[in-house]
């Protein structure tokens, strides 16, 4: 199955390179070199997967990060980054980026990255397609649909905080770890990033909570992590 994805990167050497290793993907490749133009393209047509460096031209990959998880639509974002400090990496993740490598990288590692991307959305696609539904105190999540509402009203979530919620509210009573968070929700390659679980749950507490500091549904699980509550009447 041929995939769309969009290259943006200031420097045509590493963007060729991009291009050339991407066909072992079987990718049909775009390549824009400056920021603003590269957001214009992301927003002209579907893409599966933008492959964005952090320092541009224009608008830098951050702000255009910050611009896509904007959209309801999710595209996955792969980051490049010539900033290996851990602050850059982590703004990035938080930002909305699914996956980053730090510059010099190894192209194997490239290719790599890009289809365990395309592997983690091909296997949210097959298990939307199982037509699962939770409804636990008036939040209704539909797998089918890939939505979620809270009392009939729809909940604007990022496809991270649905696979969240749904990985929650598919094992309630279950108390889950960061670590396992990380693993069972975001993949390889964000190993000691437990913060960003945190980040994610307060986000998703200040959209389904009437009260985020004393939450119903996601409970923290104090010296463990946090759980779903099980004990909720449904309604």
């Amino acid at each position: 199955m041929s995939r769309r994805v969009l290259v943006i990167e200031d420097s045509h050497d590493i963007a060729e390179l991009v291009k050339l290793h991407l066909r072992d993907c079987e990718a049909e490749v775009d390549v824009e070199y400056n920021g603003t133009s590269g957001l214009a393209r992301a927003r002209s047509r579907a893409y599966d997967l933008i492959i964005l460096d952090l320092m541009l031209p224009g608008l830098d990959g951050l702000e255009i990060c910050r611009r896509l998880r904007e959209r309801r639509a999710y595209i996955p974002i792969l980051m490049l980054t010539a900033k290996s400090s851990e602050p850059d990496r982590v703004v990035g993740l938080e930002m909305g980026a699914d996956d980053y490598l730090t510059k010099p990288f190894s192209v194997r590692e490239l290719v790599a990255r890009v289809r365990a991307i395309f592997r983690r959305v091909d296997a949210l696609g097959e298990r939307a397609e199982t037509g699962h539904r939770v409804e636990r105190g008036g939040l209704l999540i539909d797998r089918d649909r890939h939505s979620a509402s809270l009392h009939g009203k729809p909940l604007d979530l990022t496809t991270r905080e649905f696979e969240l919620l749904w990985h929650f509210a598919s094992h309630p009573g279950r108390a889950y770890r960061r670590g396992q968070l990380l693993d069972q929700v975001w993949g390889a390659g964000y190993e000691g990033y437990e913060h960003t679980v945190n980040s994610h749950i307060n986000r998703l507490r200040a959209k389904i909570e009437d009260d985020p500091a004393r939450p119903r549904f996601i409970l923290t699980v104090w010296g463990v992590g946090y759980k779903f509550n099980d004990v909720m009447h449904d309604g």
